[in-house]
């Protein structure tokens, strides 16, 4: 019955060795897990930092792609109504040269009937004058011959006939 000391059960080893767990896990909690604990906690916390830093520039780049499509909207906007007034511009500067070339052209023609109407108005004068010439030119003659009354009427018959002519 020897082989009976070898398994028989210590109360006394089996409390010792009980206590020794409970005071080996106090002290692992106390010097071991606590600052595990807070190490781990203060990792996790810069873990979280880092993930919201990492939204925040997320959320910002979103905003700043935003914020460039606007502008990009806007900018084709203000460069829409820039060609559209430069077409608006065009267009009454090409109605203006338009009018201006017209009332030039009226003018010249306008000026051209004046001219004209001056140069018939000489050149009735100088017909008039001619007549004037000729009429005296007519009485020097007659004064110089005599005619008589039918003669006379000839006379004044073909000047009215070349002043016709």
């Amino acid at each position: 019955m020897q082989n009976l000391d070898v398994i028989s059960v210590n109360i006394w080893a089996i409390l010792a060795s009980l206590a020794n767990l409970l005071i080996l896990t106090l002290i692992i909690k106390r010097f071991l897990y606590k600052p595990v604990k807070k190490i781990l906690d203060t990792r996790r916390a810069a873990i979280d930092e880092d993930y919201a830093q990492a939204k925040a520039a997320r959320d910002e780049a979103e905003e700043s792609r935003l914020n460039y499509e606007a502008a990009m909207a806007a900018a084709k906007q203000t460069s829409d109504q820039i060609i559209a007034e430069a077409s608006r511009t065009a267009e009454y500067r090409s109605n203006e040269i338009v009018a201006e070339a017209r009332q030039k052209a009226t003018d010249i023609r306008r000026q051209a009937e004046a001219d004209a109407v001056l140069e018939r108005k000489k050149a009735e004068d100088d017909m008039k004058r001619e007549i004037v010439d000729v009429s005296a030119q007519l009485t020097g003659k007659l004064l110089q011959r005599e005619i008589n009354e039918e003669d006379h009427k000839k006379l004044i018959d073909s000047f009215l006939s070349d002043l016709g002519d």
